[in-house]
């Protein structure tokens, strides 16, 4: 696929190029992603500035992310990328290929450098989520702290690196810059600019920033930090959407495998039951988003791959309001189990608390999100956990955030289930968007014909 750039990219680009050490904070469905390997391919292919680059983020987004991103943009087909993720067998197999690029999940950070000893052979480092090193004190911090100085260039991404305050920063701009513009201590940084506010005796439980630091500290970072919200970038889509591939594990693909061909599937907690195509297609939904119903209506688990992959994509949102769309009832039940705070948006009480801002999570079903439903102020990020066949339900849906008195771009991110239904209900979506499309655009042309008689 062709990469043509939105101008806010080709700024961020520039940005990741021009600066040494780099910290981009973008938005949710800005693109970092593209943006980033794209920097890679000038630095390492026309510049020849960098050699090899580790790319340390969230487990899902290291192993699945990256890769199709890569693979997803012509312009990138020059880079070489390897996924340092799984077990020790695959990690040093992953180092072994001497990719371009190779991408590692923030928890095996500590492993990487003591497997390394001293030969580290990395000169870019981009923190993805960089925000989960934030903790001065984690493993992961102290790990990349002692390879610092061998790193040339430094990127950091994150969409919101302060969502508890502006303490989160010091340790990010520590391997950033190696402590130049926040200092190379913590409790320096912390006694010049913040004083006690909770406290229990000598014991300070949190800090607050002094009056002026927030200018001080914006001060200092500015000439590396490159800050864009959504609502800013002028030629954005009014609309993005995008799709996150979960690939299931090999025994659960062994089990939709068998529920397929038999329509009958013997789970250890119960049977389920297919008795025709109708049926079989809901089965491989439900088991595609991680759990079905049995024979008795007994819910029967599968997998958590799905959780997992919407708990990145919440961390990712750094706090901004999420809706989630739904479809069978172990879904939703799932949901509230995995998500405690998740509040369901079916009554008046529950939808008003929605478009007040006060619901970080809100759970809602296609089938409730009817014409009129307006949701769009209490945020701007929907992500479907399970895709209808119908495409009127799907836009309905989507049009709840995307509507009049929307202040922000609209992120739409749909979860599927890699060689499963899923990927037929995506595709069935589209075809059936592009053909109701195509007769609005001929009607519309034959309107007009008709006007201009």
């Amino acid at each position: 696929m062709r990469f043509e750039p939105h101008g806010y990219q080709q700024v961020a680009i520039r940005h990741l190029v021009d600066c040494p050490q780099a910290a981009l904070f973008l938005d949710m469905g800005l693109g970092k992603t593209a943006i980033t390997l794209t920097a890679i391919a000038q630095l390492m292919h026309d510049m020849f500035e960098v050699s090899r680059v580790l790319v340390i983020g969230p487990l899902r987004i290291a192993r699945d992310t990256w890769p199709e991103e890569c693979a997803k943009w012509d312009h990138l087909s020059g880079l070489t990328m390897a996924v340092a993720v799984g077990d020790v067998k695959a990690r040093k197999a992953a180092l072994g290929a001497l990719a371009d690029v190779t991408v590692i999940n923030r928890e095996n950070v500590p492993w990487l450098v003591e497997y390394l000893d001293g030969a580290w052979p990395f000169d870019m480092v981009v923190l993805d989520e960089s925000a989960s090193f934030k903790n001065h004190g984690s493993c992961r911090f102290r790990a990349l702290k002692r390879v610092r100085s061998k790193i040339a260039r430094m990127v950091a991404l994150t969409g919101t690196p302060a969502a508890n305050g502006l303490l989160d920063l010091w340790a990010q701009y520590r391997l950033l810059d190696g402590g130049e513009r926040l200092g190379r201590f913590i409790t320096r940084f912390r006694n010049d600019l913040f004083t006690p506010d909770k406290r229990g005796g000598s014991v300070v439980y949190s800090w607050k920033p002094r009056e002026g630091a927030e200018e001080v500290i914006y001060e200092r970072i500015g000439d590396i930090t490159l800050s864009m919200r959504a609502a800013d970038m002028l030629d954005l889509p009014e609309v993005s959407i995008t799709d996150h591939l979960v690939t299931l594990p090999e025994r659960v693909r062994g089990s939709y495998g068998a529920l397929k061909r038999d329509l009958c599937l013997q789970l250890e907690g119960g049977q389920v039951d297919a008795m025709n195509a109708a049926a079989l297609a809901g089965k491989l939904l439900q088991a595609a988003s991680g759990s079905v119903y049995g024979s008795d209506g007994e819910t029967l688990i599968l997998h958590d791959e799905k959780l997992s992959a919407l708990n990145d994509l919440i961390e990712a949102s750094n706090g901004a309001n999420v809706l989630v769309a739904y479809w069978y009832r172990s879904d939703r039940e799932r949901l509230l189990e995995g998500f405690p705070g998740a509040v369901e948006l079916k009554s008046a009480a529950h939808m008003a608390a929605w478009k007040r801002g006060e619901v970080n999570l809100g759970l809602i079903h296609p089938a409730s999100a009817g014409h009129g439903l307006n949701l769009q102020s209490g945020g701007h990020i929907l992500i479907w956990y399970t895709l209808p066949w119908s495409l009127e339900l799907y836009q309905q849906t989507n049009a709840r955030l995307h509507r009049q008195g929307q202040t922000h771009p609209v992120s739409i991110h749909r979860l599927i289930a890699r060689d499963t239904i899923d990927v037929q209900v995506a595709r069935a979506l589209e075809d059936k968007n592009a053909t109701q499309a195509a007769l609005v655009d001929a009607l519309t042309v034959e309107l007009n014909q008709r006007g201009m008689q």
